[in-house]
């Protein structure tokens, strides 16, 4: 019975998460498996003949890709900017030395060019990398090669990126929680403070004659002028000891001391038709539009005194881009307020529903993508592949966040949810797959183009982690990504995933993927071409 129930492909995939997820609970020396445990688990049911459909494993792919894309879209571009020399330089140095590695051994052990470049696509887990393998030598030894080199690729992969924060000695989390601090010292603490308006040369002036805004950085939130409180419009005009209430940092509020007079304790109590309230971004129609183009001040007679994102409290500079699921911190009259609520959407179940037609949309514009073919010369070709065609579309459709009434972007919950889902899908079919005919291929071609394939899976990432932790300072959380995209490994991408909330891994894996995929496609062409 229980052999029977195992020939259902729903009840064995199941079975091999619910494994996976008890093996990955385990401990050892602080270490376990977590959701890797998964691809573990399935090698051993492929070993005794189970197998998941391969449909199963692409559904699982496409979700995983694209919701990693979605994430990573917006920090994306920003990375590459920022640390894109350093991560290009290392996923170099990760796909070269593996292809060099492997050119050591052919001479060394007389393997035949096919299994070469077989083995380095193998140990890279790189299908397009066997596609150009195979098209390029025409020789079915390249397939050989890469099954044998294929299962510790992906298992490699995993272990090294598990055991690697432990060699270095490092806690993931607390890192974690150190690259968030920075993240959000970029962006100084917003506070608030109130002045007593003292210089003479501001009496009697408007607030656009003044441009006290441009001149520090600070936002009037509200004025008091003998005993009325009111809101500020640019025709407001400043009077001796007139009372004003101020939001910025820091320097922008010291800024503020220097320009209007000493700074005192009172507070300033709204108005009996004055409030503050949170408004919700959540009308598609706003969206990427600019708060100076909205100009809400003159509109609506309100203020926007700060915009919080990523649990980061924003200044509401006149540039600045209004993105889904932004918080703003409006003060103005209570009608008016309604009004502009309104304007925003200040609708929180918006945040938590999901919009399926994004996601359908953009993986058919990824899966399409994907299957361009680039010929730059009639002896070399690009295709990004169905990861490659789905990634760069996620993130591109990301980091525009909008397209006419198309948000391209999820919320945490169904993003989360969405990518653990794929990510299980995936692991148990590439695990079956990869346990079928393992320990054949082993008898049938021997155990050397094994060991070879473990030393080109290896030597790369110690290369790499060496050179990026001690000569290039590269952040834990970066390296793990950037380990795992160089290595054009999803499994991989899984474990770094697992060990911590940040999404700094996803956008390393983002960042250096295509670039890693790329260059293999390259250098196999190169080596079939310069290598008899």
């Amino acid at each position: 019975m229980f052999e029977t129930l195992l020939q259902s492909s729903y009840f064995a995939l199941f079975l091999i998460i619910a494994l996976g997820f008890i093996l990955g609970k385990i401990q050892i020396k602080g270490l376990s498996l977590d959701v890797s445990a998964v691809i573990f688990v399935a090698l051993l049911f492929g070993h005794f003949g189970v197998t998941i459909p391969k449909e199963l494993g692409n559904l699982g792919l496409v979700l995983f890709i694209f919701t990693i894309g979605i994430q990573a879209g917006p920090g994306f571009f920003d990375s590459f900017r920022s640390k894109g020399k350093t991560l290009i330089i290392l996923t170099l140095l990760l796909v070269g030395s593996a292809c060099l590695t492997g050119v050591v051994f052919k001479y060394a052990m007389g393997i035949d060019t096919p299994s070469l470049v077989g083995l380095i696509a193998g140990a890279l887990t790189s299908t397009p990398g066997l596609a150009v393998a195979i098209d390029s030598t025409h020789s079915p030894a390249a397939s050989i090669a890469y099954g044998i080199a294929y299962p510790f690729g992906v298992i490699g992969v995993i272990l090294f990126i598990k055991l690697l924060p432990k060699l270095l000695k490092k806690d993931l989390v607390a890192e974690a929680k150190q690259l968030e601090a920075l993240r959000k010292g970029k962006y100084p603490s917003l506070h608030t403070a109130t002045f007593r308006i003292t210089n003479t040369s501001l009496f009697g002036k408007t607030l656009a004659q003044l441009q006290i805004r441009s001149m520090t950085g600070a936002v009037i939130s509200r004025i008091k002028h003998q005993d009325k409180t009111c809101i500020p419009t640019a025709q407001t005009v400043l009077y001796e000891n007139d009372m004003i209430k101020v939001v910025g940092n820091e320097k922008a509020l010291n800024q503020t001391a220097l320009l209007i007079g000493e700074q005192v304790n009172d507070d300033l109590p709204f108005g009996s038709t004055q409030e503050l309230q949170s408004l919700l971004v959540t009308n598609k129609n706003i969206i990427n539009k600019s708060l100076g183009y909205l100009n809400l001040q003159n509109t609506f007679n309100c203020t926007i005194t700060r915009v919080r994102r990523s649990g980061i409290d924003l200044p509401p500079e006149p540039e600045l881009l209004l993105k889904f699921g932004d918080k703003l911190t409006v003060v103005g009259e209570k009608e008016d307020l309604k009004e502009l609520g309104q304007l925003f959407g200040n609708d929180e179940k918006k945040l938590s529903d999901t919009d399926f037609f994004p996601i359908a949309a953009g993986i058919v514009l990824g899966v399409l993508f994907g299957k361009l073919h680039l010929s730059f010369s009639d002896s070399f070709s690009f295709s990004p592949g169905l990861t490659g065609g789905i990634l760069i579309v996620a993130l591109v459709l990301s980091a525009i966040g909008k397209t006419g009434p198309i948000i391209w972007s999820m919320s945490g919950s169904a993003n989360q949810l969405l990518r653990q889902i794929g990510l299980l899908l995936f692991l148990a079919e590439v695990g079956t797959s990869a346990g079928v005919n393992l320990v054949a291929t082993f008898q049938e071609s021997g155990w050397q183009l094994f060991g070879i394939g473990i030393a080109i899976t290896l030597v790369p990432m110690l290369i790499a982690s060496l050179v990026g932790y001690y000569v290039f300072k590269i952040h834990i959380l970066d390296l793990i990504g950037t380990l795992a995209g160089g290595m054009t490994s999803t499994p991989g991408l899984a474990a770094a995933d697992s060990m911590s909330d940040s999404s700094a891994p996803s956008v390393a894996y983002a960042t250096v993927y295509p670039i890693a995929m790329v260059c293999l496609i390259l250098f196999i062409q190169f080596i079939v071409i310069l290598i008899a």
